[in-house]
């Protein structure tokens, strides 16, 4: 059988299982990413396994995410995770050095190789032939501990390129082509491959753009070819000798076909409140925009900031537009403004931040009352800005860049009569900066780990019991976020390793007492459509629930990691046999689930409950190992189980 790159890494890695799409498989995983939002229930969970040191061949912890510091507790926080590195073994990326996807490209980024990370956008390292993994924050535990990441096998989705694109587009509207043809659930349970003669006219940091965003596809992972391409960024990183040659066979079997002609492509955009929701930008053209950035967690590279200060070179920003710029590392900072790209976003009245995902994750920059605010970032999902009933358009840095100097919402093609289009090419030699990465070494070993009030161990919970009976409490609609569930923003996410705290934001934006009704309850359900969970990987969406006492989540269907991360905690993702059954729930139905632990320990897949007196079937659609964890009442006491 001729292979395609997917399959070559996978079968590479495997440890457990065959590689049958839907069959669990298990995969040794090379490197582990870390980031802070996340990154500290990582760590509380390693630590929990009483290990001395990772096995992970390589672990990078970064800090981007929370670096706005309003009080003690995000630089607490920061302080246990970088005295924790120091103890155990990973890299610490300091504050302000950047944001995970770019560094870890710069600094780490090697063909071949798989990468777990603890954020959903960690498929990004697919630019450079590394095929990586969002997860939650327990599964990205184990990886650091040595064990093997277990996820159903995907299929793999090859989508042939051809031709190259035209003036004013870019890479950004590749990815959101994918997003209008296949919206946030066509790719569920696929690994998306790029390949075909256009691929050679991407760059490595096109490519990451595309894989990045690729996670708003619902896709495990995405990936190109290693190539030229790629030693040529490799060589410019000061890295050239990590490349190596990585391709699909000739002729490689893929399990599901698409193809762009990238010469077709126009200039693209997706409308609030959903990635999925794309259209020309011509479509929309003419819209006041108060708000436009370019950078954060996608699109922050040298190319994407470098190709808006060549567009406003000599021009200013309308002055009703507020400009922001969010530089993906301090090394693309540098380099910019070793090219004269600083003084012209400067003079065009660019807000130039310290290199972060900022506005991306609600740190700041979140938009006024009915404005509207363009982005390059990789999500809008309702809130997410920070600002309730917000409207966040996501496009390319080119719509960015036009947007900023009209005022309005402009095809950057309408720029040609003004312009020639900026064609950017990388540097053949990057100005490298690793100085605020702090490497492990045998003198940092004997560090003490510092926890600050703010860190409390994890919570235990108790095993699943025969029976239980609970209370409906949310009935919810489709592609329900874990922005939704558990929130982010600079008001909720230094709370992320405190669980009884940050609990008390759980539903927060459509339920402010939620958290009260629980309490009051005890054991709880809740019910929702299709993808229930998409978007980020933060386990803290599952964690605080199961705190609160949901016992189990009803759902048309679930989004990959935020299943796991709730058998990860015990929680019950129970799936409608008949999606019609979801109309027979209420707020304050009964809910009734007599043997159910007898069911999953028997291996049953299909599951009576009662709903207010009536039989109802349910789906237990995990695998024998999520169904220990399940009756455990979560991984974390599987595994002390093994251990201990």
């Amino acid at each position: 059988m001729k292979k395609n790159v997917s399959r070559k890494i996978l079968e590479a890695h495997l440890v457990e299982g065959q590689c049958r799409p839907g069959e669990e498989i298990g995969i040794t995983m090379d490197q582990v990413l870390l980031q802070d939002a996340t990154g500290t229930i990582a760590l509380l969970g390693f630590e929990a396994l009483d290990m001395d040191r990772i096995l992970a061949e390589l672990a990078v912890q970064y800090v981007d995410h929370n670096i706005i510091q309003t009080d003690n507790k995000n630089a607490d926080d920061h302080r246990y995770l970088q005295t924790a590195s120091a103890r155990y073994g990973l890299h610490f990326s300091r504050p302000g050095n950047g944001v995970s996807h770019q560094v870890h490209m710069e600094r780490f980024g090697i063909p071949g190789k798989t990468l777990i990370g603890s954020d959903s956008h960690t498929p990004g390292a697919g630019g450079v032939s590394v095929l990586g993994m969002g997860a939650g924050g327990l599964d990205v535990a184990m990886a650091l501990a040595g064990y093997p990441y277990f996820i159903p096998c995907p299929s793999i989705l090859g989508v042939k390129l051809t031709g190259e694109l035209p003036d004013w587009v870019s890479a950004k509207d590749v990815i959101l082509e994918m997003l209008r043809r296949y919206d946030v659930t066509g790719c569920i349970g696929k690994i998306v491959e790029y390949h075909g003669p256009g691929v050679k006219g991407l760059s490595a940091t096109d490519r990451e753009t595309i894989c990045n965003m690729g996670a708003e596809l619902g896709a495990t992972s995405s990936i190109f070819p290693s190539d030229e391409r790629t030693r040529s960024y490799l060589e410019a990183q000061g890295r050239g000798d990590a490349w190596i040659e990585l391709s699909a066979d000739d002729g490689a079997e893929y399990d599901e076909h698409c193809e762009i002609d990238l010469s077709k492509i126009e200039p693209l955009i997706a409308k609030p409140t959903s990635p999925g929701n794309v259209v020309p930008v011509r479509e929309v053209a003419g819209l006041k925009v108060d708000q436009v950035i370019v950078g954060s967690s996608v699109n922050s590279s040298f190319r994407d900031l470098m190709v808006v200060a060549r567009i406003l070179e000599g021009r200013q920003a309308a002055s009703y537009t507020s400009l922001h710029v969010n530089p993906g590392s301090r090394q693309v900072i540098e380099n910019i403004a070793h090219m004269g790209g600083v003084v012209s976003l400067l003079r065009a009245g660019a807000r130039i931040h310290e290199p972060g995902c900022l506005g991306c994750i609600g740190m700041g920059q979140a938009p006024g009352t009915g404005q509207i605010s363009l982005r390059t970032m990789p999500r809008n999902f309702p809130g997410r800005s920070g600002t309730k009933d917000d409207q966040v358009y996501l496009c390319s840095p080119e719509t960015v860049a036009a947007a900023a100097i009209t005022g309005v919402i402009t095809d950057p093609r309408e720029l040609e009569s003004q312009m020639k289009y900026p064609r950017i090419s990388d540097p053949e030699k990057y100005l490298v900066d690793d100085l605020s990465i702090i490497k492990p070494s045998e003198e940092l070993r004997g560090t003490e780990v510092v926890r600050g009030p703010n860190i409390a161990p994890l919570p235990r919970f108790e095993a699943l019991p025969d029976s239980f009976e609970t209370e409906v409490v949310l009935v919810l609609g489709d592609n329900i976020s874990t922005d939704t569930v558990m929130p982010a923003g600079n008001k909720v996410l230094p709370l992320r390793s405190n669980i009884p705290l940050i609990s008390e934001f759980v539903f927060s934006i459509i339920d402010p007492d939620f958290h009260l009704r629980c309490k009051e309850k005890g054991a709880v359900t809740i019910v929702a459509g299709e993808n229930y969970g998409q978007g980020s990987s933060r386990e803290h969406a599952a964690l605080a629930p199961r705190h609160l006492g949901v016992r189990a989540v009803i759902a048309k269907s679930f989004a990959r990691i935020h299943m796991a991360n709730l058998c990860n905690y015990g929680i019950l993702p129970l799936v409608l046999k008949d999606p019609k059954d979801y109309f027979e729930f209420r707020v304050g139905s009964r809910v009734n689930y007599e043997s159910v632990r007898q069911y999953i320990e028997r291996g049953d897949i299909e599951v009576p409950v009662l709903v207010d007196g009536k039989p109802i079937a349910v789906l237990v659609n995990v695998s024998d190992r999520m169904r220990r964890q399940l009756i455990a009442g979560g991984a974390l006491n599987t595994v002390r189980k093994t251990i201990g």
